[in-house]
């Protein structure tokens, strides 16, 4: 097993948020079964895992489409409350050291002190802290309501959860998103990664990227990274924190090892 970050403070400080919301207490039971992948985001120039993202899968060992598929207007609101719950009880379970990266779907969130409750109260039963739980939202994401989604990771972070923006560069939002709401990480997109030792136009754009995120003080990830020539040139540029097939896949209910290149 590969070397993890130590754990931080415990969860018995986490503070319960109010009665949950009518959705949360009405909302009808999934229709369908899922389970979580993980897979390891690494310090390449510390050689250590600093956490693991949690990757929704089919409980028969499908991929994570086959399940978002069947994610409706209907029964979203509970879909995103059973992966945050799943993915902490799992963490817990499979003894997950540093933090754990769960994806959240903003448009269903509707009231962000009283939508985190099921979170609390997974991580509080399970011994989990909550300073290493990281919430990340899709660049893509299709918001609505794009101050909805300003206070919603503006409520996370004073709870203190970490923030982050995934596939940064795959969708239209991203420097809107940064100009309104700073987050602890971004990551950037695969897309914007793969091939990109050779590739001058991409090049251009990941360094504009980095330069922005070094002004504004905010780590940068690179994910979807697959071979060590993409890796050699962003290390390069000073990215040291990676995610992708070159080091783990993602294993159903597992942390796999990490291959060190």
């Amino acid at each position: 097993m590969s070397q993890h970050i130590p754990p931080l403070a415990a969860a018995g400080s986490a503070q319960i948020s109010p009665p949950p919301c009518g959705l949360c207490q009405d909302a009808p039971p999934l229709d369908f079964t899922f389970t979580m992948a993980f897979q390891p985001i690494v310090d390449v120039s510390a050689r250590r895992v600093t956490g693991y993202e949690a990757l929704v899968r089919g409980t028969d060992g499908s991929g994570a489409f086959s399940v978002l598929q069947r994610v409706t207007p209907d029964n979203r609101y509970a879909f995103d409350q059973l992966c945050r719950v799943k993915a902490v009880e799992l963490a817990s379970r499979l003894g997950l050291q540093g933090w754990l990266h769960i994806n959240f779907l903003p448009n269903a969130v509707y009231q962000p002190e009283t939508c985190i409750r099921a979170t609390l109260m997974a991580a509080e039963r399970c011994g989990f802290p909550i300073e290493r739980i990281a919430f990340e939202v899709a660049e893509q994401e299709n918001v609505v309501d794009k101050a909805h989604l300003h206070k919603i990771l503006q409520s996370y972070h004073r709870r203190g959860f970490r923030t982050a923006i995934d596939d940064f560069g795959a969708g239209y939002a991203g420097l809107s998103l940064l100009a309104d709401f700073q987050p602890d990480q971004i990551k950037i997109d695969m897309g914007l990664v793969r091939g990109i030792h050779a590739d001058p136009v991409r090049q251009v754009i990941v360094k504009a990227i980095l330069d922005v995120c070094q002004s504004l003080g905010i780590e940068v990830l690179a994910e979807g990274v697959e071979t060590m020539a993409e890796l050699d040139w962003l290390q390069q540029q000073g990215v040291h924190i990676f995610q992708g097939y070159l080091f783990a896949r993602p294993e159903v209910e597992a942390l796999p090892a990490v291959n060190w290149p």
